[in-house]
């Protein structure tokens, strides 16, 4: 205890230099320490979303089937606004006693809603300017915190007295119901295991290079120590007590680090995930688990760096040429990563719930740290026989000679990161055929759908036109749509009230939903799906066919006299098609001049609609055309791929996590650069003072950062592509593309230039003559 105490002394004295070493250590092991706490606390984060979620929604468990004093009517509000997803509910009481819904002190009067700070702020602004004339309500209070699962939500709740039986999601009584947990799919669980891995290890391989931060200033003050008196054992002690100090000292500023982040949280958003504060708080036993590793992974990490170390009184033996590292224990870390993963292939099945996590975590985890390992000798073996070149490129080399597992520590991190990141790819390539169904849409046809109830059609007609109209719209698929009925008696074996659909529009339009030999305003057409998607041939023609008689009420639900419509004679059976929504139309196609859409019971105006890219927010102003005719009537996107939901949540998660960790990776680089550069503040001096032109000493810089990162890449390459097989043989996919590494590569080339650029301002300080000065 009292040498680790000399340690710990020995980190925090020592003067200017000592204090430096030491705060570039705490900083890098506490950046890491942060993210670590930040992944501890993703799990409590996004169960608190799902809480807030759940209790926020009215509760839908029962039905509440007659209006009471306690009642309330509500209605579930979604539009999009560039890009956003902007939620709202619509309440309408039917008795002074409804409930109030979470995050509101009171319910808002028709008229009125309550907006989320988010959506205030953007409707304030100048850029929500369109989205303000698509909320018919006047913003008189904010939803709070209860009320939403993020703090840049747009949501607000609104008050009307339009609501009814007719238009409504549901009557209620209380807020707050819990869904059924649904059992993750066995291929994303072992995406959710490898980006663990993956996203993990980079952290700790950053911290165990943290701590050998200031390593040759370390080994001249162990050799003193030795001089007075300390054997081997005592300065081995002491090595690993100022480590220890290190470590703790930035366990403490990882705190600090993640307490700022943790209030930063809402006002950050990585791809549309943010949370409140209090939702950010670390697993207790996976924080536990942080505390307890870091410290101890810091003592053993300066032991290891001490075992071919021999510290002698009068020196440490370092500047001798070291003895070649040995490639065979490194192999044996790889193989055993194998060993563990292989006989998990073709175990993983889509259709089950449940892997072996701990199995495939070890064996993903032995494989990178094995690749990581390998690092430090491949670089040593391929510069040892580096020679000659311009003078920047042999300072580098010669440099890199003399102390090369510095420079490949450093790159260790992008290791580990990229290839995890390239196994990722191609396990997210292979399987996203799997939870990425086509939708059938064809968006070269039309852009957005809609369908607006009308009361009539002549307001169906004028939805239609005010539609095509709005700027930005190079044309609409406008039909008038309703249904007809078989009329009369029912026939032998046939059921009372077949009903088939009818479609009132021009020629155009028509053809979008059926294949027309030829069409002039008057014709009429039977469209038959040959039971794709639709129902089988028969039950059309039992009601719509030519000669035939058809109703349009519901024979049921009215009496007589019956309105009905005479299919003409000439009405020719045609083959439907996909129209731009993906779907088969069926039924009685018709012209205006053929059939009078004021005759058609409960009109829909329905709209395909294409939008002019060249005209700002063309769209937005569609859904403000929509929300004008029908507050709650939907607009869609069409889209030609749809994404499983929990699939797209995983594929959001691992989002987050890569970019936090490709952020600390590049932070690892810069502070180690920093660090080496500190280190050689006399030899950069003395080479200026011999006349080194500065730019050949920025560019040896450069070459020091590119060569073992080059290597770096090159060994992730080929390991992350071999990992990469190996999943997918679990899973029983083929490799989709083999150049899924190169946006990997870029972004380590990327990683050079940024470290080399931002190192700069700092050589250029320490190549002067002060530097010479010694005590």
């Amino acid at each position: 205890m009292r040498d680790l105490a000399l340690g710990a002394r020995f980190a925090v004295t020592g003067g200017r230099g000592g204090w430096l070493r030491t705060v570039l250590t705490a900083t890098g092991i506490g950046l890491g320490v942060a993210l670590l706490l930040v992944a501890a606390s993703l799990p409590n984060m996004l169960f608190q979303r799902e809480v807030r979620e759940s209790a926020r929604q009215p509760d839908a468990s029962h039905e509440v089937a007659k209006p009471g004093p306690d009642t309330f009517l509500y209605v579930q509000a979604e539009t999009v606004y560039h890009g956003d997803t902007v939620t709202g509910l619509l309440l309408r009481p039917e008795g002074p006693k409804a409930a109030v819904p979470l995050g509101a002190a009171r319910l808002p009067a028709p008229g009125e809603m309550l907006v989320s700070p988010a959506l205030r702020e953007l409707l304030d602004s100048p850029e929500g300017a369109l989205l303000k004339k698509r909320l018919p309500y006047k913003a008189v209070g904010t939803v709070g915190e209860a009320g939403l699962i993020g703090p840049a939500e747009l949501r607000y709740l609104a008050g009307t007295d339009t609501l009814t039986t007719d238009n409504y999601d549901g009557r209620g009584r209380t807020y707050g119901w819990s869904v059924p947990e649904e059992p993750m799919n066995a291929f994303l669980l072992l995406l959710v295991v490898i980006a663990c891995v993956v996203l993990l290890l980079p952290v700790l391989v950053f911290i165990a290079t943290a701590v050998r931060f200031g390593g040759e200033q370390r080994d001249r003050r162990l050799a003193a120590l030795r001089l007075v008196g300390a054997d081997t054992a005592m300065t081995r002690r002491i090595a690993a007590g100022e480590s220890l100090a290190g470590a703790l000292l930035g366990l403490a500023a990882g705190a600090g680090f993640f307490a700022v982040a943790r209030q930063l949280a809402g006002t950050v958003q990585i791809w549309d995930v943010n949370a409140f504060p209090a939702d950010v708080s670390p697993v207790p036993w996976l924080a536990a688990v942080v505390v307890g590793v870091v410290p101890l992974a810091a003592v053993v990490v300066s032991l290891f760096a001490l075992r071919g170390v021999a510290i002698e009184p009068l020196g440490v033996v370092r500047t001798a040429t070291p003895r070649p590292r040995r490639v065979a224990w490194r192999l044996v870390l790889l193989l055993a990563g194998a060993a563990v993963l292989v006989p998990s292939v073709d175990d993983v099945e889509i259709t089950g719930t449940s892997i072996e996590t701990p199995g495939i975590a070890i064996g993903a985890t032995l494989a990178l740290i094995g690749l990581t390992t390998l690092l430090p000798w491949l670089v040593e073996a391929v510069v040892k026989g580096l020679r000659g070149g311009p003078v920047a490129w042999q300072l580098a080399t010669r440099r890199l000679q003399l102390s090369s597992g510095t420079a490949a520590r450093t790159a260790s991190g992008i290791v580990v990161a990229a290839a995890g990141a390239i196994a990722l790819q191609m396990l997210f390539q292979a399987m996203q055929s799997d939870f990425m169904r086509p939708t059938n849409m064809d968006t070269a046809r039309a852009q957005l759908e809609t369908r607006v109830a009308a009361r009539s059609a002549d307001d169906a007609r004028r939805a239609i036109d005010s539609l095509a109209r709005t700027p930005g719209v190079s044309g609409v698929m406008g039909t008038i749509e309703s249904n007809v009925w078989r009329s009369g008696p029912p026939a032998e074996g046939q059921e009372f009230g077949a009903i088939t659909s009818a479609f009132v529009g021009d020629c155009a339009s028509l053809r979008e939903l059926a294949t027309l030999p030829s069409c002039t305003d008057g014709d009429v057409f039977i469209a038959l799906t040959h039971g794709k998607e639709g129902p089988e041939d028969s039950w059309v023609t039992q009601t719509a066919k030519a000669g035939a008689t058809v109703a349009l009420r519901d024979p049921q639900t009215h009496g007589e006299p019956m309105p009905t419509w005479r299919i003409p004679d000439t009405a020719r059976t045609v083959d439907s098609r996909r129209d731009p929504m993906g779907r088969y139309q069926f039924g009685v196609l018709a012209t205006p001049k053929a059939l009078d859409a004021a005759r058609l019971d409960e009109p829909v105006a329905g709209a395909m609609i294409r939008i002019d890219p060249a005209v700002p927010d063309a769209e937005e102003h569609v859904r403000n055309t929509v929300a004008a005719l029908s507050p709650l009537t939907r607009v869609q996107t069409l889209q030609n791929m749809e994404r499983d939901a929990q699939y797209s949540s995983v594929r959001t998660g691992i989002l987050v996590g890569a970019t936090l960790t490709m952020l600390l990776v590049s932070v690892s680089l810069l502070v180690t650069t920093l660090e080496q550069l500190r280190e050689r503040k006399r030899l950069l001096s003395s080479l200026v003072a011999f006349g080194t032109r500065r730019s050949t000493l920025g560019w040896s810089v450069l070459w020091q950062t590119a060569v073992p990162i080059v290597l770096g890449l090159a060994l992730s390459v080929a390991g992350g592509l071999a990992l990469g097989v190996v999943l997918l043989r679990m899973i029983g996919k083929q490799v989709e593309d083999w150049w899924v590494f190169l946006p990997v590569a870029g972004v380590g080339g990327a990683l050079i230039l940024l470290v080399t650029l931002l190192s700069l301002p700092l050589l250029w300080r320490l190549m002067r003559a002060d530097g010479l000065r010694t005590e």
